[in-house]
């Protein structure tokens, strides 16, 4: 990066002293990323040329905003195998430990990484790639050291190390940030609970059958996920035996439901039901219920055939018709032997043949 002397040529065309040159020197440390639309550079690419002094500063004067001129550099290291939000929250601590920080990731190479921890998931490359895409990371430094030293602090132009503050102990030291510590550099971040790579490695061992059928499922290998062929047939028909069971699910369920539409029509049709039959009921009842239509109407019927069947009588204030003298009235002893009229025809004729008697008398 090329460095530019402010006031290193006067008006008169004459350069200044080199001492006044290195004191007027302008910092040309990288800025921080302005913008997140596309992925923090490596360390190799944009690396830190500024032949300004580095001035030594403390956290006091770094969270006043001091100095003016340039960023403070902070460094955060890691292994970052299986990216997960304790990192992405560890990492946003360290950047906003100050009003104007620049962020320098480190992360492990994998032989570094299987030498003092053990193996990854992750290989080096995609862990660089996963820094590299964190909103919060300025800069990614690949392969960086397990213990720092100050030839790396001072190449990197580092005035801060951020870390949480449990002691690390590895490569035979009771803790790799000690010396940090002991330099006023270390700046502590607060580690969060309930999420770590172990915690997920250890969920994918607990549950490997579960993984191991999952995978297979999708299409990859036994040999792939290095699995005996007796396991590959164990796993094969253990989702066979769940696809059954959640068919039987599916079933019950449709089942559940047809169920429930039976009994709503059911509901349906017996309350209407039981309208038609109230109503049938009330129609029966009005018709031929104790004073009902249909007795009102026998009775009025029955009233009229007796009528029709009874003969009507003659009223006591008919004057008395005229006999002969040559017949007198019957005493009213005799009895009349006729038989009374066994119909309403009957009745007439023998009317009829009275009245003819009579005028034959007269």
């Amino acid at each position: 990066m090329p460095v530019r002397a402010a006031g290193a040529e006067s008006g008169t065309g004459i350069p200044k002293s080199p001492t006044e040159t290195m004191e007027e020197l302008e910092h040309t440390c990288p800025q921080p990323r302005l913008t997140l639309t596309a992925p923090a550079p490596f360390a190799d690419e944009t690396s830190c040329q500024c032949q300004a002094p580095h001035e030594k500063l403390t956290i006091a004067q770094a969270r006043l905003g001091t100095p003016v001129d340039r960023p403070v550099r902070v460094y955060a290291d890691g292994i970052f195998d299986l990216f997960h939000a304790g990192h992405a929250r560890a990492l946003m601590q360290a950047k906003t430990l100050f009003p104007n920080s620049y962020l320098l990731v480190g992360v492990c190479s994998d032989d570094l990484t299987h030498k003092f921890k053990g193996f990854t998931v992750m290989n080096e490359t995609e862990r660089y790639e996963a820094l590299r895409h964190c909103r919060y990371v300025d800069e990614v430094i690949r392969d960086a050291p397990w213990t720092l030293t100050p030839e790396f602090l001072e190449k990197h132009k580092i005035d801060f190390v951020a870390h949480d503050d449990i002691p690390y102990s590895s490569a035979g030291s009771d803790d790799v940030y000690k010396h940090i510590k002991e330099a006023g550099m270390f700046v502590p971040t607060q580690r969060t609970e309930g999420i770590s790579t172990s915690d997920i490695i250890t969920r994918i061992v607990r549950d490997y059958d579960v993984y191991a059928r999952r995978n297979l499922q999708r299409g990859y290998t036994a040999k792939e996920l290095n699995v005996s062929f007796i396991n590959e047939k164990r796993y094969r028909f253990q989702n066979q035996v769940d696809k059954m069971k959640e068919k039987v699910k599916n079933v019950e369920e449709k089942s559940k439901e047809f169920v429930y539409k039976v009994e709503e029509k059911s509901h349906d049709l017996i309350q209407k039901w039981e309208e038609k039959s109230r109503e049938f009921i009330g129609n029966f009842l009005e018709l031929f219920g104790p004073d009902g239509a249909w007795k009102q109407m026998f009775q009025e019927r029955s009233g009229r055939m007796l009528q029709a069947f009874s003969p009507r009588q003659s009223p006591n204030s008919s004057p008395t018709r005229g006999r002969s003298p040559s017949r007198s009235p019957s005493p009213p002893w005799v009895i009349n032997k006729t038989s009374p009229p066994s119909s309403p025809k009957a009745a007439s004729a023998s009317l009829s043949s009275m009245s003819e008697g009579d005028e034959d008398e007269k």
